[in-house]
């Protein structure tokens, strides 16, 4: 294992990819109502270093409005097909608006639209109101022009105070070794099954 979970995560991403496991940047984000309810749902992973992960969404989104009443998150990187997972526990906080700015630059013009035309979680009359919102973003950005990053989009870094890496083994006696945060380094505990 390497001496932090940062480093051990670029190692095992890097083999599901090479794996060729779909989408191995896919990640659970699990967040907490304000009254503690647990919801879960699935985002792509869009940068990580030391500081820790990334992503990016609609902030006025349920899972926004709880990170922002309780600033806490769990991601887990389920690995199925290599029989690994890798589990991230910490705080959040937002990027900077530069940072979100330079990655919302990046997305295909699609996906800029579409930023603007969902506005996630809220409930659609059907499926044609929301093509019909994508369609006047179309309108209001032609192509040619640039579409601006929205007010209520931006990215989450979620940094990491605990990683837990699993590894299926025979006879349900896997491998669990979680690193935990202790002052400026970590410390590395097995765990029981």
């Amino acid at each position: 294992m390497a001496a932090d979970p940062v480093t051990q995560f670029s190692r095992w991403l890097a083999d599901a990819a090479a794996a060729g496991v779909p989408e191995p940047t896919a990640m659970v984000v699990a967040t907490a109502s304000p009254d503690g309810a647990p919801r879960a749902r699935t985002v792509l992973l869009k940068g990580y270093d030391q500081g820790g992960f990334v992503f990016y969404t609609n902030k006025t989104s349920r899972k926004g409005c709880e990170l922002s009443a309780n600033p806490r998150a769990c991601l887990l990187f389920p690995w199925h097909a290599m029989h690994r997972q890798v589990i991230v526990e910490g705080g959040v906080a937002e990027v900077s608006a530069a940072q979100s700015e330079r990655y919302f630059r990046s997305r295909p013009r699609g996906s800029q639209l579409s930023a603007w035309a969902s506005r996630q979680s809220t409930v659609l009359a059907s499926r044609a109101e929301l093509d019909g919102r994508h369609a006047r973003m179309s309108a209001r950005w032609p192509e040619g022009t640039d579409v601006p990053m929205p007010p209520f989009w931006g990215g989450y870094l979620v940094i990491p105070e605990q990683a837990e890496f699993w590894q299926g083994r025979a006879d349900r006696l896997h491998d669990r070794l979680r690193y935990r945060r202790a002052g400026d380094g970590w410390v590395i505990e097995r765990l029981a099954p």
